[in-house]
């Protein structure tokens, strides 16, 4: 048994590019940024890595309507390589992920809301929530079986 399956959450790089096929298919490309943090010597460190997006269909539709650059996204898909001749006759590689589905973040998360319909709501503040009484109970750490 194969599995090709990947799962990232990051922010895009630019806003979704939409294009047609010849066979009336949508497609967007966009790019998504995902960062790591981790300490060396007792500093903290960044590393930061770019992922070619390519969305198809409906996906392509709904990334360009509500993605913008900045936004906050989770996509679920595979890992797909091309190669092309280039028109310099040097043969061209790319690596990206192909996205079977998306979880939008939140919205206003982009870095700007140009070219949708209507701007996001601002939120309500959020009702207080009752807290519980566990009562005076004291849990020894190394009681708990796991």
């Amino acid at each position: 048994m194969n599995l090709n399956k990947i799962f990232l959450i990051g922010n895009l790089t630019r806003d979704p590019e939409l294009r047609s096929l010849p066979s009336g298919v949508n497609v967007a490309s966009f790019g998504l940024a995902t960062n790591r943090f981790y300490t060396k010597d007792g500093q903290k460190q960044q590393d930061t890595q770019f992922h070619n997006i390519v969305a198809f269909g409906r996906l392509a539709e709904i990334s360009k309507q509500y993605l913008n650059k900045g936004s906050l996204l989770m996509i679920e898909g595979r890992i797909q390589n091309r190669s092309w001749q280039g028109q310099d006759g040097q043969k061209k590689y790319r690596t990206e992920v192909v996205a079977e589905s998306m979880q939008l973040g939140p919205r206003g998360s982009g870095a700007s809301t140009a070219g949708r319909e209507a701007a996001a709501p601002k939120e309500e503040a959020r009702p207080e929530v009752a807290t519980i009484d566990y009562g005076e109970e004291n849990i020894n750490p190394d009681e708990i079986p796991f």
